[in-house]
């Protein structure tokens, strides 16, 4: 019997000492309890603890999160959706978790839902669809000020989805495609206006270029017409100035001739008759004749002397041949 007795004493010291050693994760906290007050919070580790007497509850400290439940709110604009969130909250304090709530995520779940209720409610349908993230940020805030005494902190809220009735997303859709439509529309109006636009340009430049090439045209034509003049000019001023050096030499070779001869005056005379005869020979009714008249029948005279000379020498030589025969 003493053995038994020792045996059962053992088996109880056994299980008192493996009651009394707790292991802690290292992502947990230990609320440690004496006799069912707070002790002391513990962190990750071997701890130990006096069997009966004390008592540990594990939190997890990891980030966690909450499916809340879909539900019907009504927007502000009377339209009936169903909204799905998702909530993701981190513990800060195991105490107040273990002593300020009893159901954590039954309290979180159903002020999430309250709150999502009053923050669709002051939205209208297309502010709620185009604006997530204005609600996401608005009762991530509510939760997280709420949640603050039960030393949780909601790290962010995410809205899964927001469901209109099935007439609002008909009516959506058909909205949604006339949309499209007319942006369509304008877009190929905005094409069509800026291919205008652009062959519009294209026209004027082309004309503009045109012009160009017509003036660049006229001007290269007009300074070659006036170059070919310039040498036309030079051509026939040098052509006029040979000609004139000519004359020039011819009547200086001339000059020098009849003075190097030594002319009497009545071979000028005959010269003088023989341009008079000349002139008058032309075809014009009117003749202008220089009008020193003296010297011109002075020299007439003399030239009329010279031939009755030469007519009594004849008339004498003929004389003496018959005189002779």
């Amino acid at each position: 019997m003493a053995i038994i007795a020792l045996l059962v004493i053992a088996f109880v010291v056994f299980v008192l000492a493996a009651a009394g050693i707790k292991i802690v994760r290292p992502y947990q906290q230990g609320i440690v309890e004496q006799l069912g007050k707070y002790k002391l919070t513990t962190g990750p580790g071997l701890k130990l603890i006096v069997p009966i007497i004390q008592s540990m509850t594990r939190v997890d400290m990891r980030e966690q999160v909450v499916d809340v439940p879909p539900q019907e709110v009504i927007t502000k604009d009377n339209v009936t959706v169903t909204v799905d969130a998702v909530i993701y909250y981190e513990p800060t304090d195991a105490q107040r978790l273990v002593y300020n709530v009893a159901n954590f995520i039954l309290a979180v779940t159903k002020l999430a839902q309250t709150n999502l209720r009053n923050v669709i409610g002051d939205m209208t349908l297309d502010n709620a669809l185009t604006s997530r993230d204005n609600v996401n940020t608005s009762l991530r805030q509510v939760l997280d000020d709420a949640t603050d005494k039960w030393g949780v902190r909601v790290v962010r809220v995410e809205i899964q989805r927001i469901d209109p009735p099935s007439d609002v997303m008909d009516a959506m859709h058909e909205q949604m495609k006339a949309e499209r439509t007319r942006r369509a529309v304008v877009l190929e109006a905005d094409g069509a206006r800026e291919a205008a636009i652009a062959i519009a340009e294209g026209e004027k430049q082309s004309a503009i270029l045109s012009a160009e090439g017509v003036k660049q045209e006229a001007i290269l034509t007009a300074e070659g017409e006036a170059e070919a003049i310039r040498a036309v000019a030079a051509a026939d001023r040098f052509r006029f100035e040979t000609v004139a050096e000519g004359e020039a030499e011819a009547i200086r070779s001339v000059y020098a001739a009849i003075h190097d001869g030594d002319p009497s005056p009545d071979l000028i005379a005959i010269k003088y008759l023989e341009a008079l005869g000349a002139i008058a020979d032309g075809q014009a009714t009117k003749i202008f004749i220089p009008a020193e008249m003296s010297a011109t029948m002075g020299s007439i005279g003399s030239i009329a002397e010279l031939f009755q000379t030469d007519n009594s020498n004849v008339e004498a030589a003929k004389e003496e041949k018959e005189n002779t025969e």
